[in-house]
């Protein structure tokens, strides 16, 4: 398993994770349209992070399953903590606030979100 440091552009949001990533999703939901993101999922304990939870912004919306966070400072979502459908706490991961991921190389796959 590689453990990848990540977080939002300003510095202010930083995490290190756990996961083996080769495959992301690309919903089509109307807040992953516009956010752009390319999403892996981790069980819970698989994120760290190493600044407070205080300094989360947080957005949820239509069923409330993922709680969608962001910085208040520059605006980047660089993550999300839900649970999956069998009710396992996880987190989201938008691999384009990961250090030292070849995006190019990733296996996407599209979700249709906007119709789940």
């Amino acid at each position: 398993m590689t453990t990848y440091t990540g977080g939002c552009h300003c510095g202010q949001i930083a995490f290190e994770v756990d996961a083996e990533i080769d495959k992301v999703i690309d919903c089509n939901c109307s807040m992953c349209a516009k956010r752009g993101g390319l999403l892996a999922f981790v069980p819970a304990d698989h994120l760290r992070l190493k600044t407070p939870a205080t300094q989360l912004a947080t957005y949820t919306f239509n069923k409330h399953r993922i709680q969608h966070h962001f910085c208040p400072v520059c605006g980047i979502a660089p993550l999300g903590r839900g649970t999956d459908r069998s009710g396992n706490a996880m987190w989201s991961i938008n691999v384009r606030c990961l250090e030292g991921v070849d995006i190019a190389a990733l296996d996407v796959q599209h979700y249709d979100g906007r119709s789940a």
